[in-house]
């Protein structure tokens, strides 16, 4: 609704409801959680730094990550993302056959490559082995960022990932169970880059899309 009125629509929920019932379209409904964590390893696990406190004052403070797996006709694509909590938007992605470590460090050099970050920026995720591997932590270290976890068993210490994941589900219609891997991933990538960041109004940023409440925070400064 709140796209419809910046575009100079008014209309209420009730006549978008009865709208939907008269042309047959019905709301997708939510599939059931599937866990992608894997969280029994030899690793060092880190503390929880950011303790359910998803707000930042700036953006390139503090960065979440997390996992998701995809259904395609040809088999899974997993999904990893680099959230920047200031605007909640997708600086880093990947989308990988395999759930190897070389998927979450893909998604995380991308977010590198595209944003300035200081010493001290703080990398948030669950304690998967593929965040807590050795391999992982070398490259948050060798790029000044500090690790934190969620607490085992504690799913909503993420919620912020976990919610885009939700929504990016809910949102792209297509049934990718019917779709090839690469059409899947070239949906998913044009959601990300050209809907979510750019267009996709956030009730966190005043209804702004991640882009313009970055650009509007800039002018601010």
């Amino acid at each position: 609704m709140h796209q419809l009125r910046k575009e100079g629509l008014v209309i209420g929920r009730y006549r978008v409801r009865r709208l939907m019932r008269l042309a047959g379209i019905v709301a997708r409904k939510r599939r059931r959680y599937k866990t992608t964590t894997h969280s029994k390893h030899r690793y060092t696990v880190s503390p929880n730094l950011i303790a359910g406190c998803f707000q930042t004052s700036e953006p390139n403070l503090v960065w979440v990550s997390d996992i998701t797996y995809i259904k395609t006709m040809e088999g899974w694509l997993y999904l990893a993302v680099v959230m920047d909590l200031f605007s909640r938007k997708i600086v880093g992605w990947s989308l990988p056959r395999n759930m190897a470590v070389e998927m979450v460090k893909a998604a995380l050099l991308m977010a590198i490559g595209r944003r300035k970050s200081a010493p001290g920026l703080i990398h948030h995720s669950d304690r998967g082995s593929q965040y807590a591997c050795s391999e992982y932590r070398g490259l948050l270290a060798a790029n000044g960022m500090i690790s934190s976890m969620s607490r085992s068993g504690h799913c909503l210490d993420n919620a912020v990932a976990e919610r885009f994941f939700r929504t990016l589900k809910n949102e792209c219609l297509v049934n990718w169970r019917e779709l090839p891997a690469e059409s899947v991933r070239q949906d998913i990538v044009e959601y990300i880059e050209m809907f979510y960041n750019s267009q996709r109004l956030h009730s966190y940023n005043g209804y702004c899309s991640p882009n313009d409440y970055e650009k509007r925070a800039l002018t601010l400064v």
